[in-house]
């Protein structure tokens, strides 16, 4: 089959935060979660199997959208208690020479000022191989954790997202390539004359410039976004470098990325400037058959246990699912959260019970060993098209094993994802193909 490569990433789901304390084959991870060592282990492994990037996902708050209370979140540490990851990027980069690294930022609490300088810090440390995955926030908690009485409205969000990232980028350009001259014999380290104030005023946010750090090693640090609304879908088309899809139909998978390529184009954008990554989570077995009574078990699971599923959405959307009887139909919500994961979250059944049964953040029909999972990713991306895929699924060292080391060496055999780095600097490795 001819097919043309395609990219890797792994997206990390409660990033810097408890993994594995009471599942099968996590060790001892979950008493030694404040540690780095579990995310170290997986980037080297994702940089053995030569993956893109690492996309470390965070949040701002400990949540009580479920029964009005902390209680079901804490007990089960679903989503807190969770370290800030930012000082993982440092150690990952030292561990790690050419995979990517892109930790999450919340365009609404932090100064662009501040993580414009951040970023451009480590991606000079990192000698380019820093990105940013730009979130606008969803939840009233973490906006009352800055402040707010309430969190902004969800579009106005999104115009806050589109200034702030404007701003973050004519700081990192506020150095001119070559500023820094180190002409020891005038005695002069930068060239005053290529370094810029920016004077930026816009409605949300203002700087003078120029950054006090220089231009960062990749120009600028790679951007990526993962929200599925319009607005969201308008953000990316208009500045993201890749953007990671969690749909988990194969005709969700080609809406996206038709509508995605239009966007581009209406921006004035090569639809390829910009890679689409569909997030996937096999299930892996020695035979079909033993991945197939392991997924069985994972629905069952979800099916015995609709309060997890529920907890969950109602942290991302700020809607109590508690209060709502599970065997009744349910009519349309609206939320200030998360809309486009509430839509497709409703879409799902007509009972609570039946749509969190149904419920899957991304697509899951990846079941059999590496051999057929393999196969069934070639065949996704030769009918959908797009740029790649990103895993997700339980952070163990034997699931990224079955990953790392079973499902990519195949793919790689079968020319589909690359055995080598090409480049040393993250984004042109991102756009090497």
């Amino acid at each position: 089959m001819a097919a043309s490569p395609f990219h890797l990433g792994w997206f990390l789901g409660n990033s810097y935060g408890v993994h594995g304390w009471n599942q099968e084959w996590g060790g001892s991870d979950g008493e030694d979660w404040t540690q780095p060592d579990l995310h170290i282990d997986l980037a080297r492994a994702l940089e053995r199997a030569c993956f893109d990037y690492l996309l470390l996902e965070d949040s701002l708050f400990v949540p009580d959208n479920h029964g009005g209370s902390m209680e079901f979140y804490l007990a089960r540490a679903l989503r807190a208690p969770k370290n800030d990851p930012l000082p993982l990027v440092p150690l990952l980069a030292q561990a790690t020479t050419h995979l990517g690294i892109v930790p999450t930022i919340s365009t609404s609490f932090y100064p662009p000022f501040l993580l414009a300088r951040l970023i451009a810090t480590l991606d000079l440390m990192s000698k380019g191989r820093v990105g940013c995955n730009f979130v606008t926030s969803t939840a009233e908690r973490a906006a009352q954790n800055f402040g707010l009485e309430a969190h902004l409205e969800h579009d106005l969000r999104y115009e806050m997202a589109e200034e702030f990232v404007d701003l973050v980028i004519r700081l990192w350009e506020s150095w001119e390539p070559d500023a820094i001259v180190q002409d020891r014999e005038a005695g002069v380290f930068v060239d005053h004359r290529k370094v810029h104030a920016i004077d930026f005023k816009g409605r949300f946010f203002a700087s003078r410039g120029p950054l006090n750090t220089a231009r960062p090693a990749q120009g600028r640090p790679v951007l990526v976004q993962a929200g599925g609304s319009p607005q969201g879908r308008a953000f990316a088309a208009r500045h993201m470098d890749s953007v990671i899809v969690a749909v988990s139909t194969i005709a969700e998978m080609k809406e996206f990325r038709g509508d995605m390529r239009r966007r581009l184009v209406a921006e004035g954008r090569d639809p390829g400037s910009c890679k689409i990554l569909y997030v996937v989570a096999p299930t892996l077995g020695e035979t079909n058959e033993e991945a197939r009574s392991r997924s069985d078990r994972r629905q069952a699971q979800r099916e015995q246990s609709p309060a997890v599923t529920l907890a969950m959405m109602g942290s991302l959307t700020d809607i109590d699912f508690s209060t709502f009887d599970l065997d009744t139909p349910i009519g349309e919500l609206t939320t200030n959260g998360q809309q486009g994961t509430l839509k497709r979250f409703l879409a799902q059944g007509r009972t609570l019970r039946e749509i969190a049964a149904n419920y899957r953040y991304g697509y899951e029909d990846l079941v059999g060993t590496p051999e057929h999972v393999a196969g069934a990713m070639a065949e996704v991306m030769q009918e959908v098209g797009g740029d790649g895929f990103v895993f997700t699924g339980p952070l163990t060292r034997r699931y990224v094993a079955e990953i790392t080391d079973g499902v990519v060496p195949i793919l790689q055999r079968r020319g589909l994802v690359r055995t080598a780095y090409a480049h040393r600097h993250f984004r042109d490795n991102l756009f090497a193909y």
